[in-house]
């Protein structure tokens, strides 16, 4: 199995989640899911991925640059979909 190319910091509640997991899904990109709201430890995770704050979606990539809270135009230009 190839390794997701994506980690996903999120919730459920969260409409810039649910949107960006529905992009990734459209375009085939393997993904991890992490929800903050079931996983607190992970919350602490994203925190400091994002200089303190408590902004969702955070996305971590493989190359290890992360994305915060992006518009489906800046992951479409991070994974080369044109």
């Amino acid at each position: 199995m190839t390794q997701p190319l994506v980690t996903i910091y999120g919730a459920m509640w969260c409409g810039d989640c649910r949107r960006t997991k529905r992009f990734l899904d459209q375009h085939g990109v393997q993904y991890t899911w992490i929800d903050i709201e079931q996983h607190p430890a992970a919350a602490s995770t994203m925190a400091q991925l994002n200089g303190g704050r408590q902004s969702i979606p955070t996305l971590v990539f493989t190359d290890g640059s992360v994305l915060v809270e992006p518009d489906n135009r800046e992951l479409a230009q991070k994974l080369g979909l044109g």
